[in-house]
């Protein structure tokens, strides 16, 4: 027999000898019929993870990871309120049961059943994988979580502080809840989640409110991989700002009240606490993995005789609540109800296509507030002696700032977040002065951490503000870019738009630096946006259009809850001039706050129909260089700047190139992986012109004299122009 038979017939056999596990009596405040109804959760859990192996030797289940060994979580549930959000492991299938107890009107053996079979009618995923999760319970979906989940649990927690100084628009949370957020002890020991605990820690340790429940589940193993004893016990006992609990999940009355202790902490105080529940493993990792292949059998033995459900037969016949004939047949009819609604929720529908399967990429649009833009005296008072330059050219940067503060004024959910965001002004000055205009429950000046940085605004944006966090430069996102894949993006796909977390990143990126900092600050890759579904990607080349563009970001943000990067070219932050010295041909006026450029739609420089040059920020700003250039040969040429780089706005760039009778692209991104690797297939596939293109070095980029040198340049985009209007392309 394989394990989970063994623990099954265990568990009837012992039941009925009496041979029930040692340990404490039942004590503290869970009351008896209260004990039973979670004892009836843990069943149904157990239940569940048997019916799916079995659903998985039929060919209609596809997920056998269960909860068996860690049901002591549904008197973490019973601890708590169903409003206060749960960022949940994979193995909390007993949590969600008995907190779905707390909601009326829920079915949750037939929704776990939906999503065991990936049904269609899975009323979380909409079958597009298993996972635990609801709306109506508080609890955003997760899948095969390994510490994703925590920084943005983190950002929660502090959105629930910043709500209550602060209300959003659309916030959720009630004032009082508080946030939890469990895991295992091998996944306590992932960068993500160290940076996530280490920041919660950093918050707290400031006195800033942060209610946030971290509950690590210790079965003392990573599929095959041991933790050492003591070790989760001895690395957050002590943790500054941390509050440490412990309890014996395989008691539901020590649990619950642990649990409950730590819960009114955190409540109470609004500061965050770790409670170490000791759990037991069944069955593996998973239905394909063997234990006794790694491990001793008696230590599997072992584990399997501490079965949790055992030891709550033995805890309830001492509280009086239940005999161990009566748990039996909970236990049994539990088996037989699950084993009937199994056999309906295999023949439900199931998703077929691919436009099924996408469907829930893009979430919904939500009802907002309309706006008229910041009143007058509004900005007068922000802007003071700024608003006089507002009719004068001037670079980038402020032109970004104004922006920003216009955006500020006018929607007062929005919150920027970010290191040296607030006070410093930003790397390049971009926010300065925000902080003393908005203050720093707006501007929030983080500690160095890309993905707490990011976990924090997923996490703001889940309780109805709309963040727009900022990461310096682009080759430090690199160290989070699964905050936006793993979290970010799949939330509204596996939650069928239920939850969001809609935000405006902003991030300093490309390469032309003049000698300043190599590759670790120019970093001209952008694949990892692109290759991430459902994100959009825009990128100005100049003030005004950077202005315009920054509000429909915004408004796809706040009004289509999408998941926007700002990618702001550094190198043109400060650029002033075009063609010489002093002509100020690249500096634009500050377009008024009621301007804006849709998403997907381009720009065009000229009319030339000689040679249309596809191009994008510093790409564009060269490609306006070498249009002179060629117009003194007798070339007209036209420039199109892209702007949005994912998606890419096919139509529109289609449409800006009828009428030319060659297409150049210049990428200032690799040639491999680069965007215009997509822009050739865009015009080979829907036009007939003549397209070559121009694309940089498959290399990082240089510090000194060689910054440009594996870039385009303007002397490089003549030359190839030249070559493709002579045919040497």
């Amino acid at each position: 027999m394989d394990r989970a038979s063994i623990v099954e017939e265990n568990f009837r056999r012992r039941v009925v000898s009496g041979d029930l596990p040692k340990g404490a009596a039942p004590a503290g405040p869970l009351g008896a019929p209260e004990a039973v109804g979670l004892f009836r959760a843990q069943c149904l859990s157990r239940a569940l993870d048997l019916q799916s192996r079995a659903m998985q030797k039929e060919g209609q289940g596809f997920y056998t990871i269960g909860s068996s060994g860690h049901e002591g979580m549904a008197a973490v549930a019973a601890a708590l309120r169903p409003t206060d959000p749960a960022f949940l492991h994979y193995r909390d299938a007993a949590f969600q049961i008995a907190r779905g107890d707390q909601v009326p009107g829920q079915s949750m053996a037939w929704d776990m059943l939906l999503s065991f079979a990936c049904s269609s009618e899975d009323p979380i995923s909409g079958g597009r994988h298993k996972v635990l999760g609801s709306k109506a319970l508080n609890i955003p979906p997760q899948t095969s979580t390994i510490a994703s989940h925590l920084p943005k649990a983190v950002g929660a927690a502090y959105a629930i502080g910043a709500a209550r100084r602060h209300a959003p628009e659309h916030a959720g949370y009630p004032h009082d809840a508080i946030v939890m957020c469990s895991f295992g002890d091998a996944s306590a020991n992932h960068s993500t989640a160290q940076g996530a605990f280490n920041t919660a820690g950093w918050t707290s340790y400031q006195s800033v409110p942060l209610p946030l429940l971290f509950v690590c589940e210790d079965n003392g193993i990573g599929i095959s991989t041991k933790t050492p004893k003591g070790w989760i016990a001895d690395g957050f006992r002590n943790r500054p700002g941390v509050r440490y609990f412990a309890c014996d999940g395989l008691d539901i009355f020590d649990t619950y009240a642990t649990a409950l202790e730590a819960a009114e902490y955190v409540r109470r105080r609004r500061k965050p606490a770790f409670l170490h529940i000791r759990t037991v493993r069944l069955y593996g990792h998973a239905g394909a993995d063997v234990a006794t292949t790694y491990l001793p059998k008696a230590e599997v033995e072992a584990d399997e005789a501490n079965d949790p459900l055992l030891h709550s037969v033995r805890l309830l016949e001492g509280a009086g609540g239940l005999s161990p004939a009566d748990a039996l047949r909970i236990y049994e009819e539990t088996r037989a109800r699950v084993a009937r609604v199994a056999a309906q929720a295999v023949t439900r529908p199931r998703l077929q296509t691919a436009s099924d399967v996408m469907a829930s990429l893009i979430p919904p649009k939500r009802a907002c507030a309309p706006t008229n833009g910041p009143s007058a005296e509004a900005r007068a008072k922000s802007f003071g002696g700024d608003l006089k330059a507002h009719d004068t050219p001037q670079p980038m940067s402020r032109i970004l700032n104004w922006a920003l503060t216009d955006l500020m004024l006018e929607h007062r959910e929005i919150v920027m977040m970010g290191e040296d965001v607030g006070r410093k002004g930003g790397v390049y000055g971009v926010t300065q002065k925000l902080s003393q205009r908005f203050g720093s429950d707006r501007m929030i000046d983080t500690l160095l951490d890309e993905q707490s940085i990011l976990g924090l605004a997923i996490g703001m944006a889940q309780n109805g503000f709309v963040p727009m966090p900022e990461i310096q430069f682009l080759a430090y996102l690199h160290n989070a870019e699964d905050q936006l894949r793993g979290e970010a993006a799949t939330l509204p796909f596996f939650s069928q738009g239920q939850f969001t977390n809609p935000m405006v990143l902003r991030i300093a990126g490309l390469g032309y630096q003049k000698g300043f900092g190599g590759h670790f600050h120019n970093d001209n890759s952008v694949a990892v946006l692109r290759d991430i579904p459902g994100l959009i990607l825009a990128c100005p080349s100049n003030g005004a259009d950077g202005a315009r563009m920054l509000r429909e970001c915004v408004r796809l943000a706040r009004e289509e809850q999408r998941l926007v990067v700002f990618l702001e070219p550094i190198a043109l932050y400060p650029m002033r001039d075009l063609h010489e010295a002093g002509d100020g041909g690249w500096m634009t006026t500050y377009p008024g706050p009621d301007q804006s450029i849709g998403f997907g739609e381009v720009g065009v420089q000229g009319d030339g129909s000689d040679l249309a040059i596809v191009s994008f920020a510093n790409g564009y700003y060269l490609s306006c260089q070498a249009q002179a250039r060629l117009a003194k040969d007798g070339i007209n040429a036209r420039v199109i700047d892209t702007r949005w780089l994912n998606p890419l706005p096919e139509q529109a760039l289609l449409e800006a190139v009828k009428g030319a009778d060659r297409v150049l692209i210049v990428d200032e991104t690799r040639r491999t992986g680069g965007l215009s690797e997509a822009l050739m297939a865009l015009f080979t596939e829907g036009c007939d012109l003549p397209t070559s293109r121009l694309a940089a070095e498959d290399s990082f980029i240089a510090t000194g004299p060689a910054y440009g040198a594996t870039m385009p340049s303007a002397d490089s985009i003549y030359e190839a122009a030249k070559a493709a209007l002579e045919g040497r392309a």
